[in-house]
């Protein structure tokens, strides 16, 4: 990135980390449990190992914290630590609100490939919204299905 100039840079976390009570992980359990007494009884033991991966790999996710990752706007794109996502890869920009944390989501050109969204501080938004402006169309998005299924499994 020798001929990148850096617009604007912040730190934020990786994803907003939602609260779980003692409820959770105990409905995680009774579920868990009850699909692996489906799959011995029905004798799918690759689906009873996928379950078992699955609720352990959950549990694993729900308690480790968000990490710091630092960010930064240059005439080439958004960088994620040493990650470039081009400007060219995507066609539009939006910004979401989610629990009180704004994100920036860009909307990849290629079909099926997945929305990018990054958190940042508030205070640093209009910076940042008038840069990615500059360089891509915003757009008003929403929260797909699969965002609203991760919101209601507080994951």
């Amino acid at each position: 990135m020798s001929n990148s100039k850096e617009i604007v840079n912040w730190e934020a976390e990786e994803y907003v980390q939602r609260d779980k009570g003692a409820g959770w992980y105990v409905g995680l359990i009774i579920i868990s449990v009850g699909l692996v007494a489906l799959a011995v009884v029905l004798q799918w033991w690759t689906f009873m190992i996928l379950v078992i991966l699955s609720a352990v790999a959950l549990v694993i996710y729900s308690v480790r914290p968000p990490r710091m990752v630092h960010y930064s706007l240059s005439n080439k794109g958004l960088s994620e630590g040493s990650k470039l996502y081009d400007y060219e890869n995507y066609r539009a920009f939006g910004v979401l609100k989610e629990e009180g944390k704004f994100a920036i989501v860009l909307t990849p050109r290629k079909r099926f490939s997945p929305r990018v969204i990054v958190y940042f501080p508030e205070e640093k938004g209009e910076e940042i919204v008038d840069a990615f402006g500059g360089r891509l169309p915003m757009e008003e998005v929403k929260k797909d299905f699969l965002d609203k299924i991760v919101n209601f499994l507080r994951i």
